[in-house]
């Protein structure tokens, strides 16, 4: 599993020309998903994004998490995460987990982070053709792999 998270001052996803998650002060967290991905791998995911200490305190170090600012999240599935650029010019997405086994793993993911962070969170919807719009603070782009543990 893997992820890209962002902190943002504002993110946003849209799907049809309708707004389906907005949000100020957060998370914008993306997630890719393989078929060899288990609830272990949710369960660190999760807890390590919930508690990444990456927004400023008082003397503007990164020093707090999404917990401590009471921050939201907007959670979107991207199977893009997972593409190899090893051979040619273009991406194979081979390595991603196919709708049955990503569904549900995404899901659960999305609930293992509300419970952690102790509310309900925004997402994108599955398989749709989304656009997402962020205002990337500092910039802060974190990518963490459940297979690197990095």
């Amino acid at each position: 599993m893997r992820a890209v998270i962002q902190r943002v001052t504002k993110a946003s996803v849209t799907i049809e020309n309708k707004k389906v998650a907005s949000i100020n002060s957060g998370l914008l967290i993306l997630v890719g998903i393989v078929s060899e991905d288990t609830k272990e791998d949710i369960q660190w995911l999760t807890k390590k994004i919930a508690n990444l200490r990456i927004f400023n305190d008082e003397n503007k170090v990164m020093n707090k998490s999404l917990i401590d600012i009471n921050g939201d999240a907007i959670i979107v599935s991207q199977f893009t995460l997972q593409a190899s650029t090893k051979k040619g010019n273009r991406p194979s997405y081979i390595l991603a987990a196919k709708p049955d086994v990503a569904i549900p793993l995404y899901k659960q993911f999305i609930s293992t982070f509300e419970d952690l962070i102790g509310r309900k969170i925004q997402t994108g919807e599955f398989g749709a053709d989304m656009k997402v719009e962020l205002l990337n603070d500092g910039p802060v782009t974190i990518i963490i792999d459940t297979k690197d543990k990095k």
